[in-house]
């Protein structure tokens, strides 16, 4: 009865609130549909030939260094740079796009992985009557209405719950959410509604009871980010954009302006990563979309220019599927200092974030375990008292950088900007900076516009509403099941590759390997519990994958998803990529060395580390101390007071188990801490009492040593298996 009450009483206390939006909200609806109508005209409208295919990277890096002139020239090849070539190239005009390192290897691949429009954006525009703000979440709402759309393969709608733990908020989050529903209009995906407390708990079993009201559950939407990302690449490059990764922009190309007297830029001067070779590309427009390093393309132009970029890292981590229902998210909309965190199901793992703190800008950020540590215990404070949220179960983690900047513009210069803005220098360089990556394609079409009306380019309104993108064109929500059908694929790898490549996963399939087991026929996997398979490797070459970061983290995702599953893949990966590419034995041990490093910095692996280093306390009671001793010295039968891959082998074979000895090698160098070829009983006790205190998570040598142990005298097989070990 009460929880009814608060209900009704929610109603009439937002009736008001919503009025004041209904003039702004009936206007919305109109101009959603208007919208709509003109985005099919739009895609339709489209007159510039899509070929079937893409070139190679090689074709695209000879088009660049051939074509005398090109209209656009993009620099930056994150969804916002992406975004401005296919919009350019779309409109007819010759465009090429450059990016030092690969698509999507910033910001862009490093997101929460949502397409919204922020919840928390209507709410400051609501309370401080702020018209910017509401424009930023009404045009965020209509983008993802368009990306849903445009890209179904890789994005889907997502319920999101709003846990309440009092009374009052249940009417005010209502209140916020239902104004949220109001904005999209006709583009809502679906309306939110309020739940009961044991609805809540049946939907999200996890959820922490405890003086639990309710909870109101709304709609978002997600994606695989820097799938989506290449998805916009590879568009444009089918469109004719010559689009090139690992081509780096050394310094800007400027010309005498006959009518002005000033220079103007034309071009730019460019190195070829891969091969070091140097060569001008010229182009009428240069366009800045390079994200946290705008101003150091903005100082190429002129050494003056005032910093317009406020970068600030956010943190994200991932953790096992079952922390989370299948589907469905939860939102805690006031953290401890006033954030937000996101706690989300993604590609059947959990994702969790994001922190917001000021950093510094680079090309490598790395996690902090302080941040990390922050993620956790806000999660801890929504999860139920038996869910043992363990700093063990994080499987990888990483920072991105969000490029936020302060309009030179504007009359304040030290406000913060949330929207995007586009600026042209007196040189003629156009610059798109700020934004969120929901509107990366409304950014773009702001930045083209604005090209072409400052360089006098001949091109008509943008076609990007309701263009889709590479993969989109043929998808179905049944495709996998022909994939299975007429490859004989494992299901859960058919529903992957459907959802990754939408209608060119027909294409991976064709190279896709003879297991030569009864089942699956075709599709060996990279690991064991992905479904990632080697033909994607294969394939990823040919979408431009240059490097085995470029393989493990964006073409597919195992470095997001699991840090010991990506570097345990890695070796296969390169073999592969060596062979799709010429790769000499030296470059493939360089190419080892270089993601593993990736792994140990950016994707949370050293972090992961230090839970367990030569100078871990243990914290044991003395019973667990000889118990564990008892454990350790019946595989060092000889009180050496270390144990070797010889010792496990003894103690295995007694056992009639056998176990490979490079797997075993891996076994024993996960814990042997200083790095000597032993497991020391010091290194073997510290690892116990980490896994303990939640530290460290499914340890293999831990699990090995526990079921021999147990099974000495009934001979069962002993796994050996991952099981999910996190950092």
């Amino acid at each position: 009865m009460a929880f009814q009450k608060a209900v009704k009483g929610t109603a009439l206390i937002g009736g008001g609130a919503i009025a004041t939006v209904f003039g702004l909200s009936q206007f919305s609806q109109y101009r959603n549909k208007h919208g709509a109508f003109v985005g099919v005209q739009a895609a339709e409208a489209v007159t510039v030939p899509r070929n079937k295919d893409f070139p190679t990277r090689e074709q695209q890096i000879l088009a660049l260094q051939t074509t005398g002139e090109f209209d656009v020239l993009v620099i930056g090849g994150g969804a916002t740079g992406c975004g401005c070539a296919l919009d350019a190239v779309t409109r007819g005009l010759k465009t090429a796009l450059l990016e030092r390192d690969d698509f999507s290897s910033g910001t862009s691949s490093r997101s929460t992985k949502l397409i919204h429009g922020g919840v928390r954006y209507l709410q400051k525009a609501i309370m401080k009557l702020d018209f910017e703000q509401y424009k930023m979440v009404k045009e965020s709402l209509e983008e993802r209405a368009n990306l849903l759309e445009i890209a179904p393969h890789l994005s889907a709608p997502l319920p999101i719950m709003l846990p309440v733990y009092k009374w009052w908020q249940l009417p005010y989050y209502w209140l916020g959410i239902k104004l949220y529903d109001m904005v999209a209009g006709s583009q809502c995906l679906r309306s939110s509604y309020v739940l009961s407390k044991s609805r809540a708990l049946e939907l999200f079993p996890m959820l922490r009871k405890d003086d639990l009201v309710g909870a109101i559950v709304y709609y978002d939407g997600q994606h695989n980010d820097a799938r989506m990302n290449l998805a916009i690449a590879l568009t444009a490059a089918r469109y004719g954009a010559a689009t090139a990764n690992y081509t780096e922009v050394l310094r800007l190309l400027k010309t005498p302006d006959p009518a002005g007297g000033k220079d103007r830029v034309c071009g730019v001067r460019c190195r070829d990563v891969l091969t070091g070779q140097e060569f001008d590309v010229k182009a009428k427009c240069v366009i800045n979309a390079t994200g946290p390093f705008t101003d150091s393309v903005r100082k190429m132009d002129d050494q003056e220019v005032p910093n317009i970029c406020q970068p600030s890292a956010g943190v994200h981590i991932v953790m096992p599927g079952y922390y989370s229902p299948d589907n469905m998210g939860l939102l805690d909309p006031a953290t401890s200092d006033g954030r937000v965190i996101f706690f989300l199901p993604w590609e059947k793992m959990t994702i969790a974030g994001t922190t917001d703190s000021p950093t510094d800008v680079t090309s490598h950020p790395i996690p902090t375990e302080e941040d990390i540590n922050f993620i956790l215990n806000e999660v801890r404070n929504y999860l139920s008292v038996d869910v043992e949220v363990r700093r063990g179960d994080v499987l990888a983690a990483w920072s991105g950088i969000r490029p936020l900047v302060t309009d030179p513009n504007s009359k304040d210069t030290q406000s913060i900007s949330r929207n995007h803005i586009v600026t042209i220098s007196d040189s003629g360089l156009v610059t798109i900076a700020g934004g969120k990556w929901t509107t990366y394609r409304a950014m773009a079409q702001d930045t083209i516009d604005a090209a072409i009306q400052a360089h006098g380019l001949k091109a008509g309104s943008s076609k990007t509403i309701g263009l889709q993108l590479q993969g989109a064109e043929d998808w179905s929500p049944t495709l996998y099941i022909r994939l299975v059908q007429d490859y004989g694929l494992e299901s859960e790898v058919a529903q992957h590759l459907a959802s990754t490549y939408g209608d060119k996963a027909f294409e991976v399939a064709k190279i896709a390997q003879v297991t030569g087991k009864r089942w699956p026929i075709v599709g060996k996997r990279l690991v064991s519990e992905f479904p990632y398979i080697e033909a994607e490797v294969v394939y990823g070459v040919k979408e431009y994958a240059r490097t085995a970061v470029d393989m493990i983290s964006r073409r597919t995702r195992l470095a997001f998803l699991n840090v010991q599953a990506a570097e345990e893949a890695l070796p296969r990966i390169v073999d592969i990529m060596g062979k799709e590419l010429n790769w000499s034995e030296q470059k493939k041990k360089e190419e080892l060395e270089t993601a593993k490093k990736f792994l140990y910095y950016e994707m949370g692996s050293k972090v992961k580390s230090e839970q367990l280093t030569d100078s871990s306390e243990i914290s044991l009671a003395p019973s667990d101390i000889e118990r564990y001793k008892k454990r350790f010295h019946m595989f060092d039968k000889e009180k050496k007071g270390f144990i070797t891959i010889l010792d496990v082998q003894h103690v295995l074979e007694s056992i009639s188990v056998q176990i490979a000895e490079n797997t075993l090698h891996e076994i024993l160098n996960e814990v042997d801490l200083n790095k000597n070829g032993q497991v020391e009983l010091n290194e073997f006790l510290q690892l116990m009492s980490a896994i303990q205190k939640g530290h460290v998570s499914g340890s293999r040598l831990a699990v090995l040593m526990k079921t021999a142990e147990e099974n000495l005298h009934q001979r069962l097989v002993i796994p050996v298996d991952r099981s999910g070990g996190g950092l």
